[in-house]
C-alpha cells in the first residue's frame, strides 16, 4: 500500500506534465436536452440554475477571454503556468457544431495543457469525437471528455430524471476510447434510491469501462429545484455524513485503483444550497474519510480484480 489510500489526481497532474496544474472554468451558451424538451423538461431532480458551473464567469465573455481574466489571477496567485480549460456549466457538447468547433479553438494557447468537456453520455456526436481526435493530434494537447453518470441503478436514473441510461453511458464511453481521448465519469455515492450493492456495481462498472478519473460528491440540494420540493414535504430523506464516508470507502475498494480520483466531496455555494454536505466543510470530509482508510487500512483497489463482475 502506498503513502495515500486512493489515487489521487493532483499527483497524477504533476507526474503526467511534470508541475502543479489548474483548472479553470469555462461558461458557454449551452443548455441541456433534459431542460429543453428535447429529452425532458426541468433537467435532473437536483440540477440547479447554473448547471454546475457555480465558479465560472459569464457567458456573455467569449472563451479566449474568461481564460485571459481567470488565468492572469490563478497564475499571479499560485504562480501556476499550466491549465486545463474546464468547459463547465450543463452539457458542452449540447450546441451547433460549427459553435462547438469555435469554443475549443478559442481554448488553445500555449499554456493551456488539456482541454476536459463535461457533457452527458447520450449528448456527444460522432462528429465532435472526429475533430476533438484530430485537435488532439494537432495541437499535441490532452482532451478529456466529462460524463454524467451518477448512478448505475437504472430505476434511480429514471427518478432523478437523468434521460438516459446505462447502456448510453457504455456506448459513449467505447465511442471516446476509440477516440483516444481520456475519460472521466460523475458519480452521486449516496443517492437514497441506491443501496451499498449499487454503490460497489458503480465502482465495478467505471472500472470495467476504463474510466480513466472519476468525480464523486454526495447529493446536495440546491435551491428552486425539484429536490428541494422533495426534501421539504419528506418526501426524500438524506443519507448521513457518516453513511456518505462508508459508501464513499466502499466505492474505493472495489474501484481499480490505475482510476485518478479528481474528487471526493464536491460542493455548492451556501447561497445557492438548501444543504450541502451536512453544512459540513467538505475539506474535513475529505480529512476524515482519508483517516478512516488509513486507520482500517482501507485503499482503492483492495476488493477489486480484472475478473470482477458486476452483482
Amino acid at each position: 500500500m502506498t503513502e495515500n489510500p486512493y489515487h489521487i489526481y493532483s499527483v497524477w497532474l504533476k507526474e503526467h506534465y511534470g508541475e502543479k496544474v489548474y483548472k479553470i472554468p469555462i461558461n458557454i451558451p449551452v443548455s441541456c436536452p433534459n431542460r429543453d424538451g428535447t429529452k425532458g423538461a426541468g433537467g435532473c431532480v437536483y440540477c440547479g440554475a447554473k448547471g454546475g458551473g457555480n465558479e465560472t464567469l459569464s457567458d456573455l465573455l467569449s472563451v479566449s477571454e474568461q481564460l485571459e481574466r481567470n488565468i492572469a489571477y490563478i497564475g499571479k496567485r499560485y504562480h501556476a503556468k499550466k491549465f486545463i480549460a474546464y468547459f463547465q456549466s450543463f452539457s458542452n457538447t449540447y450546441c451547433d457544431f460549427s459553435d462547438f468547433c469555435k469554443w475549443i479553438r478559442e481554448a488553445i494557447r500555449p499554456d493551456v495543457v488539456e482541454i476536459s468537456i463535461s457533457t452527458r453520455p447520450d449528448c456527444i456526436t460522432d462528429e465532435q469525437l472526429k475533430f476533438l481526435e484530430t485537435i488532439k493530434n494537432e495541437q499535441a494537447i490532452e482532451i478529456t471528455i466529462e460524463l454524467g453518470l451518477q448512478t448505475v441503478n437504472e430505476e434511480t436514473l429514471k427518478i432523478i430524471n437523468r434521460g438516459h441510461t446505462l447502456a448510453d453511458y457504455q456506448q459513449a464511453m467505447g465511442r471516446i476510447k476509440e477516440a483516444s481521448l481520456l475519460s472521466c465519469t460523475h458519480m452521486i455515492l449516496d443517492l437514497p434510491w441506491d443501496d451499498k450493492e449499487d454503490v460497489y456495481n458503480g465502482a465495478l462498472m467505471l472500472s470495467q469501462q476504463g474510466s480513466d478519473f472519476v468525480k464523486c460528491h454526495s447529493l446536495y440540494i440546491e435551491k428552486n429545484t425539484l429536490l428541494q420540493e422533495w426534501y421539504e414535504q419528506k418526501k426524500v430523506t438524506l443519507l448521513t455524513k457518516d453513511e456518505y464516508i462508508d459508501r464513499a470507502i466502499l466505492f474505493l475498494e472495489y474501484l481499480d485503483p490505475q482510476i485518478v480520483i479528481q474528487r471526493l466531496i464536491g460542493r455548492a455555494p451556501k447561497e445557492d444550497s438548501v444543504i450541502t454536505n451536512w453544512n459540513t466543510s467538505w475539506w474535513k470530509i475529505k480529512d476524515e474519510l482519508e483517516a478512516r482508510m488509513k486507520q482500517e487500512n482501507n485503499y482503492q483497489g483492495s476488493k477489486f480484480s480484472g475478473m470482477n463482475k458486476m452483482r
